[in-house]
C-alpha cells in the first residue's frame, strides 16, 4: 500500500495548479498578535463558495474570528488552504471506497465552516489549523460541545509555529466545554494508527520539531478504550507537507502525513 500510495502522490505533479504562497511574512514592526483576536472572518481570495451538501465525504475546515497567525495564506486556520485538502480528497478518492468531495465548477478543497453554523452537524470531520487563534465565543462554545457530544470528530493541526502556546490555547478551550477532560498521548496501539494504513510513529517526522511525533487525544470520559474525540497533531503540519507534496516536498515525511490524516478520516467515519 506504501508503494502505491508513493505513486499517486507523485501523479499529483500533472495537471495540479498550486497556488504557491511564501509562508511566514514577516509582520509589521509592534504588530500585536492580541489585537488580532475578535473581529470579522477572513475569507481566502481562492474561495468560491462551499460545495453543495450531498451526503459526500466532504473535508471541512473550520474557521474562526480574527487574524492569528496571519501570513500570506491569512489567518493560521486558512492556511494551506485549499491546495491542500484538493490534494487530499483526490487521494482518497484514489485509493478509498469513499467518493469524497474534490471540486465542481468553481468551487473546489472543502467547505468553510463557522463552529456556530449549523450546517456544521452535516459533517462528522472536522479541521482546524493553528488552534493557538482560537477563541471561541458563547455561541460558538455551545456549538461546539453540542457537536463533539453528537458524535463530531476534530483533527487539529499545524500546531507548533505558536510554540506551546498553541497546545495550552487548545486545551483552555476544550476544557471550557469539557472541564473533565485530559489532553492525552494516543497510545500507539489505538485503532486510529491501524484504520487504513499500518502507520509506524517511528517513521512519522515532526514538521516544527523535525523528531518522532506526539499525537494527543482526547477520549470519551477520559479512557482511550472509549470513542477517540479528537487528534491533536503537536509540533506538526499535514497540511504543509500534503500542500506541497506535488513538488517533491520532502517525500518521505509527506507520504506518511497522507497516511495519517486518512486513516484519521476512516477512524472518524467508522466510528
Amino acid at each position: 500500500m506504501k508503494a502505491t500510495l508513493t505513486l499517486v502522490i507523485a501523479s499529483l505533479t500533472l495537471g495540479t495548479t498550486v497556488l504557491h504562497a511564501q509562508r511566514n511574512r514577516p509582520r509589521p514592526f509592534g504588530y500585536d498578535m492580541r489585537g488580532s483576536m475578535g473581529g470579522d472572518y477572513y475569507t481566502p481570495p481562492d474561495f468560491a463558495g462551499n460545495p453543495l451538501y450531498d451526503g459526500r465525504v466532504t473535508f471541512v475546515r473550520v474557521r474562526y474570528r480574527g487574524y492569528e497567525h496571519f501570513t500570506d495564506q491569512g489567518p493560521g486556520w486558512a492556511h494551506d488552504y485549499p491546495v491542500s485538502e484538493t490534494h487530499f480528497a483526490k487521494i482518497m478518492k484514489e485509493i478509498t471506497t469513499t467518493r469524497p468531495f474534490v471540486e465542481s465548477g468553481s468551487i473546489f478543497g472543502s467547505a468553510i465552516i463557522n463552529m456556530d453554523d449549523p450546517a456544521l452537524f452535516k459533517y462528522p470531520v472536522a479541521y482546524l489549523s493553528e488552534a493557538g487563534g482560537w477563541h471561541m465565543t458563547a455561541t460558538e462554545l455551545a456549538a461546539f460541545k453540542k457537536y463533539v457530544e453528537r458524535g463530531g470528530f476534530f483533527i487539529f493541526d499545524d500546531m507548533g509555529q505558536g510554540g506551546a502556546g498553541d497546545l495550552m490555547n487548545l486545551n483552555y478551550e476544550w476544557q471550557r466545554a469539557f472541564p473533565k477532560a485530559k489532553l492525552q498521548l494516543i497510545p500507539e496501539s489505538h485503532p486510529v494508527f491501524d484504520s487504513f494504513f499500518k502507520v509506524d510513529l517511528n517513521k512519522v517526522t515532526a514538521y516544527y520539531s523535525r523528531s518522532r511525533p506526539l499525537i494527543y487525544g482526547y477520549f470519551e470520559d477520559n479512557d482511550p478504550k472509549k470513542r477517540l474525540l479528537a487528534v491533536i497533531n503537536d509540533a506538526q503540519d499535514l497540511g504543509e507537507y500534503i500542500e506541497f507534496s506535488n513538488r517533491g516536498f520532502d517525500v518521505v515525511p509527506s507520504n506518511e502525513a497522507y497516511k495519517l490524516l486518512i486513516n484519521y478520516f476512516v477512524y472518524a467515519l467508522s466510528h
